[in-house]
């Protein structure tokens, strides 16, 4: 039990350095381009709160500042998540090589937050032009990368302690 203990906390660790990953690949893209922010994690807590019975509270500026860093802090949570569930699935003895677990751990990050985001109608991935895809690929790759090179780094660290 205790090992599965480690192995969540081990990942949501990673998690969280693999959505720092992500969010900077992000930023970086925005600022190469041009780009204006992605307006969908707002709208995706907005349908969430509303599909809960919780409307975010405010008008205005207020209720859109509350929004934006709701849409923030979701996606952190999701980053953590999933880097947890991948700990966890690592105390349980899955391995993957490196090159395919970072693919993998990316690819589950960006069908978790498109998924939910077709679910709840606010986009459809389907009608997404090829740029839009690439712009969410990289900064996924990128997290799903750290976030596994993060958890290698975490458990061999742990292994290499005296007296484990």
């Amino acid at each position: 039990m205790w090992q599965a203990i480690r192995g969540i906390l081990a990942g949501a660790a990673a998690g969280a350095a693999g959505t720092t990953a992500l969010n900077a690949a992000t930023y970086l893209d925005m600022t190469w381009r041009g780009r204006p922010a992605s307006s969908t994690p707002e709208e995706t807590v907005e349908r969430l709160a509303d599909k809960a019975g919780h409307p975010v509270p405010g008008e205005g500026e207020t209720r859109d500042n509350r929004l934006s860093g709701l849409g923030a802090l979701s996606g952190a949570a999701t980053g953590v998540g999933i880097g947890a569930a991948v700990g966890a699935l690592r105390a349980l003895g899955v391995r993957v090589p490196p090159a395919a677990g970072a693919v993998l751990v990316g690819a589950a990050a960006m069908a978790v937050t498109d998924g939910t985001m077709a679910a709840l109608r606010v986009s459809d991935p389907r009608t997404w032009p090829a740029s839009s895809w690439l712009s969410g690929a990289v900064p996924h790759l990128a997290y799903g990368a750290v976030t596994c090179a993060t958890l290698d780094a975490i458990l061999a660290r742990r292994r290499a302690l005296p007296g484990r």
